[in-house]
Parts: C-alpha cells; sequence; structure tokens
C-alpha cells in the first residue's frame, strides 16, 4: 500500500486552511451587515417617532453605504465558482472586415484596461500585435487580482459593434466583430504534463505598440503546442527566459482548460460557448448609430451609456451575467 504523498497533504491542508478562511471572512461580513441594518432599523424608528433632520441626513447616507456593502457582499456570494478568485487570461481577436474588426478589438481593449485600472486589477500585456492601418490584429493579456477571473468570465464570446465607421469615407454604417476569450490562469499546484518535444518555440523581436502596452524587446517567444495547435506568445517581459515561462504558463493553462472540457463532454467548458465571430454569435451588442445601446443578449440587460461602457463601466453586465449564471445552474 503506498504511502500518502506528504506534497498532496500539505496541499490540502493549504486548500482546507483557505476555505476556511474565505468562510471566516463571508461570515464576518455578514455580521457586520447585519448589525450595520439593525442600526439603521433604530435610527429609523427614532426618526418616526421625533423627526429631526440631522438625523434624516445621517440615515439617509447610512443607507447608501448600507446598499453598497450588501451589493459588494452579494457579488462576493457569486464569485464562488472554483476558479473564480484566480488571475485571468485573456485574449481579443478581431472577425472579418479587416481595418473595420481591428480598431474595435482595439476599443475593446482599451475598454477592458479601463475596467482593470478602476477596479484594482493589474493589466499586463504579454503579447501585441498591431493591425496594418489601425487597431490590433492579436492580443494576450495577463489581468492579476482578487477574483480576476470569476469577474471577467462573463466577458467571454463574440462582441458585435455597429457604428459610422471613421473609416469609411461615404460615412456608412458598418458592422464588426471581435471574440474575446478569457480562462484563469492556474497556479503550479496543478501538474500539467508537456512533452518537450511537442513544442516549437520561435524567438523573434517584439513588434507591438510600445509604451501604451507593452515593454519594447527583442526576446519575444511564441511556443506552439504541435498535437493541439494551440500558440502562446509573450513580448511583454525583459528577457527571453522571462517571456518563455510567461508563454509556457499560458499554454499550461490553456491546456488544463483542454482537459476540462474533455472531462465534461460537452463544448461549453470555463470560457463557455465559443462560437464564429460574426453574425448571429454575439453575446453583447454595441450600436453607436442610429441610437446609443449596450445589450447583453444573454442577460437581456442593456444600457444606453455606450461612453460609459468603453470607459471600462461594464460592472452592471458583469452583476447581470453572475445572476444569470447562477439561475442556469439552479433553474428552480
Amino acid at each position: 500500500m503506498a504511502e500518502p504523498d506528504f506534497w498532496d497533504d500539505q496541499e490540502a491542508a493549504q486548500n482546507l486552511i483557505a476555505q476556511t478562511n474565505q468562510m471566516k471572512e463571508k461570515s464576518e461580513k455578514f455580521q457586520k451587515l447585519n448589525n450595520d441594518f439593525q442600526d439603521a432599523q433604530v435610527a429609523l424608528d427614532l426618526l418616526k417617532s421625533d423627526p429631526d433632520q440631522d438625523l434624516q441626513t445621517e440615515l439617509s447616507d447610512q443607507m447608501i453605504e448600507l446598499s453598497k456593502s450588501f451589493h459588494e457582499y452579494e457579488l462576493n456570494l457569486l464569485l464562488s465558482d472554483k476558479y473564480d478568485q484566480h488571475n485571468a487570461l485573456m485574449e481579443i481577436h478581431p472577425g472579418a472586415g479587416g481595418t473595420e474588426a481591428m480598431d474595435w478589438a482595439d476599443m475593446l481593449l482599451r475598454m477592458y484596461q479601463r475596467y482593470c485600472e478602476s477596479h484594482g486589477l493589474k493589466f499586463e500585456v504579454e503579447d501585441y500585435e498591431p493591425g496594418d492601418e489601425a487597431g490590433v490584429k492579436s492580443v494576450s493579456i495577463r489581468i492579476q487580482g482578487n477574483n480576476a477571473f470569476g469577474l471577467l468570465k462573463s466577458e467571454n464570446g463574440v462582441h458585435r459593434l455597429v457604428r459610422i465607421s471613421p473609416f469609411d469615407s461615404a460615412k456608412r454604417r458598418h458592422t464588426s466583430f471581435a471574440s474575446v476569450e478569457v480562462i484563469p490562469e492556474i497556479d503550479q499546484s496543478i501538474k500539467i504534463d508537456i512533452n518537450p518535444d511537442d513544442l516549437r518555440i520561435d524567438v523573434y523581436r517584439s513588434s507591438g505598440a510600445g509604451g501604451q502596452h507593452i515593454n519594447k524587446t527583442s526576446s519575444a517567444v511564441r511556443i506552439t503546442h504541435l498535437p493541439t495547435g494551440i500558440v502562446t506568445a509573450s513580448q511583454a517581459q525583459r528577457s527571453q527566459l522571462q517571456n518563455r515561462e510567461t508563454a509556457m504558463n499560458m499554454l499550461r493553462a490553456k491546456l488544463f482548460q483542454l482537459e476540462e472540457e474533455k472531462k465534461r463532454k460537452q463544448t461549453q467548458a470555463l470560457k463557455g460557448d465559443q462560437m464564429d465571430i460574426g453574425f448571429g454569435s454575439q453575446i453583447r451588442s454595441y450600436v453607436f448609430h442610429p441610437y446609443n445601446m449596450v445589450k447583453d443578449h444573454r442577460t437581456n440587460f442593456e444600457t444606453s451609456d455606450v461612453n460609459g461602457v468603453m470607459d471600462g463601466k461594464i460592472d452592471d453586465f458583469i452583476y447581470a451575467y453572475l445572476q444569470w449564471k447562477l439561475s442556469q445552474s439552479n433553474p428552480n
């Protein structure tokens, strides 16, 4: 009989401790919410029996803060899937349409960068291939921070843009598509066996956008996993060794995701349903003309604040998605 592996026991103990700490933190936050609610209830009863303008103003401010705290608590409860707390790996690819689609992909890149900046998430572009005239042909991003994957998994899918084209001299309306893929970054405790003979590793000079997106480097690395055709690349780090390590970590995450899909024996896995980058497959539409509207086709949540959304204000879409996702797993 084989003896239990010490490191496996260590890992199990660490996972148990982490889960216990998370439960303790949630319990403490709930208790604080409950206490704050009870305080507000007492203040409301006092206000009913003895109206006071100062107390009314104080209670109004207290209720605003209580509402925000409750929303944050509910959001944390919704972010309870297995990989929600992991960092996120994101890729953005334009669909057919040349410069129009590549410009749209770059607009999405800016939107996610603004969102991450406003939420304290570290946004690092690992590989950036600029478009021939404008925009981006492809971009890979690593997003680090608490619940990064849980917050951004809602963005996985095809995004559709309708606008008057700035590249069309006739000022006609154009429809463009771009795909966004989001997967969790896996930690070193998850073992993925990769045969070195299955890899093709290419080294090349960076062709990125420079300081706006990445640091210039002449040690960019691209890794191709020959059996699956999966390609990962990094040109953001200062050395070839660092870029190779980053690209390998991205490859491990993608191979892990592939194994998860096989286990579940269905098309939807960690990154959800991926469809062709074209009509009828979009998860969300961004309409700039003839009216202003952004609508998520899964949750039916919509807003007319197009400029706000493009500036990274996508919290309501994320929240609606998490609620929708929960309803899908618990239909009753």
